[in-house]
């Protein structure tokens, strides 16, 4: 067997291309759906997150309608945005360099291409990491931030800029680094 077998018999190199080639497979899938509503939705979503002002101002009614407690979940949820997104678009971008997808999706719901790096989703990683926070200490407004926030990751392949491994990769440091934020944060410790 091959030393650098993951012990199904390919090489890592082929499981790598396996991977690749499946998402690639589910981006095409995702690029070749058509639905009209979602193309008037989706885009305008995927930008609202740009530069987490969809978090700032989702952060701003929990802070102004939570008393207290909302506005120290807030700040959490906010660092645990900016902590995110400078791990996942300052560091993993420039370490992996991974190619956009080419875009096949419809003009009508395409947005720019950013000029960053694939993986992971910068957008994906601040969504999962606002509502690892937000979902987690305020449990009525779980299931609604946590739909948001998969709205938000489901855009991005939607809107031809991700790949689902992005999102994916996403996703995962995002809840990660959320998890984190909510161990450390110094509240838990009053």
């Amino acid at each position: 067997m091959n030393s650098t077998s993951d012990g199904t018999g390919l090489s890592n190199r082929e499981a790598l291309e396996q991977l690749t080639e499946a998402d690639a497979a589910v981006f095409q899938a995702v690029a070749g759906w058509h639905s009209p509503f979602l193309d008037r939705v989706v885009p305008p979503l995927s930008n609202a997150a740009n530069n987490a002002v969809l978090w700032m101002g989702v952060a701003a009614l929990i802070a102004g309608f939570g008393g207290r407690k909302g506005r120290l979940v807030a700040a959490e949820a906010l660092v645990a945005v900016g902590v995110t997104s400078a791990i996942a678009n300052l560091a993993a971008k420039n370490l992996v360099r991974r190619e956009r997808p080419e875009t096949s999706v419809p003009a009508s719901r395409r947005i720019e291409q950013p000029d960053s790096s694939s993986f992971p989703s910068g957008h994906t990683a601040s969504a999962a990491a606002f509502s690892a926070v937000v979902g987690s200490e305020l449990t009525p407004l779980y299931a609604p931030v946590n739909l948001l926030a998969a709205g938000v990751s489901f855009s991005r392949v939607y809107t031809g800029v991700h790949y689902p491994g992005d999102v994916l990769a996403g996703w995962t440091l995002g809840r990660f680094v959320g998890g984190m934020v909510r161990t450390l944060w110094p509240g838990r410790w009053r």
